[in-house]
């Protein structure tokens, strides 16, 4: 997959690497790039950009400000002199953070992230949605989970904890965002901050439910929901 690509920075030195290291690139097509990001805002919101590599350190507008400003902005990948910026980047769902100055295989490695995901979107229906496994970002990459590796999820404001067989993943999604990915009723809201795998459930006493040496509480407003689904009252 070739994706559309527009570079952001008012170094010119740095856009001179960035438009080498997009040459070498067979799967990015450069259309165009900015020291002016007033400009490159009018651009992008008139072009098909798919990936935008953007500066942040800019001034008039930096580029945190820049990208809050796009109603639909492309994948996002920054470069930055200023590691500072690293979670504010993340919350913003940016594919991925180059710190200045960056090598071709470093590039190259976040590019191929901004693909990744740019394949899943673009995957038809039947596909994006598979009975077996989801994918979700953590920590500037994308991760498939197998749906059986899951035992619950706790949701903390704009982020999600994924517990599976083998670690827990911190995701940066709300609570609705990952329910409309898992498969019902195989995984059933059970609380404003909690979702389970009724596979994984090993008992369910006086509103709590024991998923290895968790429990978790049933709220009042899912506790008729839930039980119905196990077949019982509450």
């Amino acid at each position: 997959m070739t994706l559309t690509c527009v570079a952001i920075d008012d170094e010119p030195i740095a856009i001179e690497v960035l438009e080498e290291y997009i040459s070498r690139t067979p799967n990015l097509e450069l259309l165009k790039t900015f020291n002016d990001p007033f400009k490159a805002i009018d651009f992008i919101k008139d072009n098909k950009v798919q990936l935008l590599f953007l500066d942040i350190q800019m001034p008039q507008i930096n580029g945190i400000q820049l990208l809050k400003s796009l109603p639909e902005p492309p994948l996002t990948i920054f470069t930055t002199a200023y590691s500072t910026y690293a979670i504010e980047g993340f919350n913003l769902d940016a594919v991925d953070f180059l710190l200045k100055p960056f090598e071709y295989d470093r590039f190259l490695k976040a590019v191929n992230k901004a693909g990744e995901y740019m394949s899943y979107k673009e995957r038809p229906a039947e596909i994006s949605n598979p009975s077996s496994f989801i994918f979700v970002k953590s920590d500037y990459q994308i991760i498939k989970i197998d749906l059986s590796d899951i035992s619950m999820i706790e949701g903390m404001d704009d982020y999600v904890k994924i517990f599976t067989s083998k670690k827990m993943i911190l995701s940066n999604m709300t609570m609705k965002d990952i329910l409309s990915k898992l498969p019902s009723p195989a995984f059933t809201r059970v609380h404003r901050s909690f979702i389970v795998s009724l596979g994984h459930i090993e008992s369910v006493r006086n509103k709590r439910i024991k998923i290895g040496e968790k429990f978790i509480p049933v709220g009042d407003s899912f506790a008729d929901s839930f039980y119905k689904l196990l077949g019982e009252k509450g």
